[in-house]
C-alpha cells in the first residue's frame, strides 16, 4: 500500500500501521482515511499529504 508523508513535518502515515490514537486501523488505506483526519504530529490536514 502505498504511503503518504507530511509536507509540513515529515511524519508518514503508512496503511500497515494506520493511525490507532486518532482511531485508523492499521490496514486502512490513505483514501479511506476521513478528511477531516489531521497530522498526529504537527495538526495540519490531509491535503497537506504527498505521496511518496
Amino acid at each position: 500500500m502505498q504511503k503518504y508523508v507530511c509536507n509540513v513535518c515529515g511524519y508518514i502515515y503508512d496503511p500497515a500501521a494506520g493511525d490507532p490514537d486518532s482511531g485508523i486501523t492499521a490496514g486502512t488505506p490513505w483514501e479511506q482515511v476521513p478528511a477531516d483526519w489531521v497530522c498526529p504530529a504537527c495538526g495540519v490536514g490531509k491535503d497537506q499529504f504527498s505521496p511518496m
